[in-house]
């Protein structure tokens, strides 16, 4: 039997207000994804583990350290109700940017082994990790649906958010609200 799974991408401190790398309004969206997370038979969520020394950091300031405050979930996410996290950027040569990346479990392999079929993705942030997860997601075969309530972009340029949203609609995404779930 097929299921579905929603994946949280990188609800971490540092990308929140008050963080190393706050996305405007990062924390906005933890009240509509804890309120959804019943309705999926598998929750799953990536995060940035990043070591204290990367080549990412020559682009970003640091975040999201392994053992840091700010590699931590935002306090306010139900984490006790997700099944399986996935670590990505956790080399000094990787961005890391889509959970596909993780490199303590294969994620591709852990939603066929778990018949997941239909991947919901949220979190942090669309112009960047949500986008680079979603395109990946679809490039593998998987119905992928975006969250567009439960999602912020950094929109380093002001249109960043709109124009990564237009890809992943144009690569096959489906873009929905959470309370159409």
């Amino acid at each position: 039997m097929s299921k579905k799974a929603l994946l949280i991408v990188d609800l971490q401190n540092d990308f929140c207000p008050g963080g190393a790398l706050p996305v405007k309004d990062g924390d906005k969206i933890v009240e509509p994804i804890n309120k959804i997370m019943d309705k999926f038979d598998l929750v799953i969520a990536s995060k940035d583990m990043h070591p204290e020394k990367t080549v990412h950091f020559d682009k970003w300031p640091v975040h999201c350290v392994r053992g840091t405050k700010g590699s931590e979930f935002h306090p306010d996410l139900k984490s006790e109700k997700i099944d399986f996290i996935f670590e990505k950027g956790t080399g000094n040569r990787d961005d890391g940017y889509s959970a596909f990346e993780a490199t303590n479990k294969d994620l591709e392999e852990f939603l066929k082994e778990n018949n997941v079929e239909e991947l919901y993705v949220c979190g942090l942030a669309t112009d960047y990790c949500v986008k680079a997860s979603v395109l990946d997601a679809l490039k593998r075969g998987f119905k992928t649906f975006v969250l567009t309530d439960c999602i912020k972009a950094v929109n380093v340029n002001p249109d960043d958010g709109e124009k990564a949203l237009r890809e992943m609609k144009d690569k096959g995404a489906i873009l929905i609200e959470s309370k159409s779930i």
